[in-house]
């Protein structure tokens, strides 16, 4: 898959999703879940916090399905909140602020102190437990009482050794043969951005913030729901799971 470069922030919308489903066949999925349960607990017009918000995936499912929702997106990278920020431009139901989330004063740059909803996919994976278990503290705190934390992503169940190695050798092959029909890997996708004379700056400047990829933890569902339930959370467990991939909900 090839898009010219320059600043056609749709393209690069489309180009990410591309890039992400490689990965992710069930990402249309998960999204659609997050949103059934978005709109069971708090309705269709929630202030949703978009956490490690990327190129605002969320958001722009969030919004097309409830218009009259409104949207904080979060993120310290340079270049993915930039294509964020064009794609959104003028749209006065989204506000993006960056801000590193390993920083205890990171909420004091929201515009609000609580949410209907805070939702992330496919980006805590990049936090160690400690950190994370104290994000998870800060995040409830923000979420409103009976309000929901939903978070989408790769997490690894240690005592099931085989079945995680079938998976991921499934996985795999079918991605090889992805590649074989010009899927863009992640490496790829970061490489043409660097060439985009408007993404250029902003994705250096993302390298320097984390070099290639960050080497964080990926506990167990079980392990997402416990600290939770001890960080605020009056219920937490998964309500959508794919062989490699978990939605896992708390509800305050």
């Amino acid at each position: 898959m090839t898009i010219s470069t320059g600043t056609d922030w749709a393209a690069w919308q489309e180009s990410w999703d591309r890039q992400q489903e490689w990965y992710m066949p069930d990402r249309e999925e998960r999204f659609r879940i997050m949103l059934d349960m978005v709109e069971a607990l708090v309705g269709t017009a929630p202030r949703v916090l978009d956490l490690a918000c990327g190129t605002g995936s969320i958001t722009a499912r969030l919004l097309a399905r409830f218009p009259e929702a409104t949207s904080t997106g979060v993120d310290l990278d340079p270049a993915l909140l930039a294509i964020a920020e064009g794609s959104f431009a003028g749209d006065d139901r989204v506000t993006f602020v960056e801000a590193d989330l390993k920083d205890p004063d990171w909420r004091a740059r929201l515009p609000y102190e609580s949410y209907d909803a805070v939702l992330t996919a496919t980006a805590l994976h990049w936090l160690h437990d400690e950190p994370l278990a104290a994000l998870y503290g800060q995040v409830a705190e923000l979420v409103r009482d009976g309000g929901v934390f939903m978070n989408a992503d790769r997490m690894i169940d240690e005592s099931t050794p085989r079945i995680d190695a079938a998976e991921r050798a499934l996985r795999h092959a079918r991605m090889e043969q992805a590649r074989r029909a010009d899927a863009l890997d992640w490496a790829e996708w970061w490489q043409l951005a660097a060439q985009d004379p408007v993404l250029a700056g902003p994705t250096a400047r993302r390298f320097e913030i984390y070099g290639e990829h960050a080497d964080g933890d990926m506990p167990s569902a079980a392990w997402h729901a416990r600290v939770l339930r001890e960080k605020g959370f009056a219920e937490a467990r998964p309500v959508w799971c794919s062989p490699s991939d978990t939605l896992l909900l708390a509800l305050k």
